[in-house]
């Protein structure tokens, strides 16, 4: 059985009248990235504070145990067990990026030699190795979120808390940012990343928890949460009015659009759905000139959660898929 990274149970925080979070259960396997979506305000920074120990749960909240070790308990043991990676950079850009890391090495307590042997590694495994001697303040977004990602890991933390890691990077340094995240759970580290971007989250999570008023709205895969939506559907556009008229009685049922000669089906998106659309289409004998598969994004399943909660950006990749038939 896959053990458990981070596990919390009704998690609550208020300050003063405001409730940030109000009863949030988490469970995180080891070696998986488990993303926490919403809009700005929704409490998921607040999580990881009280997850990395920097702040404490509020009164009524239950256990939480992170990596192996009770939280309130051992609060020495889970801060030598995480790495945090906060929305905004913790470099420091008046020293180089050599010396940003050889100071995290310090603070973790490493010899000179370690400290230096692990910061040659780091910087040349995020490709910081010609930059290491110039000052920070020099990278650009993305060599910073680079240099602060490699600086967490100086202590070889196995649980990594990322807080909105890509916020304000153009999208190919975004990219990039993906890759990283992939090859340090392909490395067995787990990830609790917290993120306002839907593409993100369908992109590189394992679970997904939709958080909505300090609950959570829902939890699942992204193929979990894409199914609690209704609105899939099959679209067939053809040329020719008498092929048209021929799939309309072939297809009963489906709505169709004289103007556009097309017919839309409601539809899974699934292999077997797509094959018995098709195998009416041929037993009626025609063929439509183009198939359009369309099914629920994240988008869809955040606005359906939360009532269209403002302040959540977009996927940037279009969700649909279109195929000659």
């Amino acid at each position: 059985m896959t053990s458990l990274a981070i596990s919390a149970t009704g998690l609550r925080k208020a300050y003063g009248e405001k409730t940030v979070l109000d009863g949030v259960d988490l469970a995180v396997e080891e070696g998986t990235i488990f993303s926490l979506l919403g809009p700005n305000g929704a409490g998921k920074t607040t999580v990881v504070k009280i997850l990395s120990t920097l702040v404490s749960a509020g009164p009524g909240s239950g256990p939480i145990r992170i990596g192996g070790h009770d939280l309130a308990g051992a609060p020495q043991s889970v801060r030598a067990a995480i790495g945090v990676t906060g929305q905004f950079s913790a470099v420091d850009g008046l020293i180089t990026g050599e010396e940003n890391m050889l100071l995290m090495a310090d603070l973790q307590h490493l010899s000179r030699s370690e400290g230096r042997r692990v910061t040659g590694e780091l910087l040349e495994r995020f490709d910081l190795t010609d930059a290491a001697k110039k000052p920070a303040s020099t990278y650009s977004g993305g060599m910073k979120r680079r240099l602060d990602i490699a600086m967490t890991l100086v202590g070889d933390p196995r649980i990594i808390f990322l807080d909105e890691p890509t916020t304000g990077l153009d999208p190919r340094s975004r990219h990039t940012m993906w890759g990283i995240i992939r090859e340090l759970v392909d490395g067995g580290v787990t990830v609790l990343l917290t993120t306002q971007y839907l593409e993100e989250a369908d992109e590189l999570a394992d679970r997904i928890a939709v958080l909505h008023d300090g609950k959570i709205a829902a939890e699942g895969t992204a193929a979990e949460l894409k199914r609690i939506v209704p609105g899939g559907h099959v679209r067939l556009r053809f040329t020719d009015p008498g092929t048209y008229r021929t799939a309309v009685s072939a297809l009963n049922g489906a709505a169709a659009d004289d103007e556009s000669l097309s017919l839309q089906i409601p539809s899974d998106g699934s292999q077997r759905a797509l094959r018995g659309i098709l195998d009416r289409l041929d037993t009626a004998g025609v063929e439509a000139d183009e198939l359009t598969v369309h099914t629920p994004d994240l988008d869809d399943v955040f606005f359906a959660l939360t009532g269209g909660s403002a302040g959540i950006p977009a996927p940037t990749t279009p969700q649909t898929q279109t195929q000659e038939a």
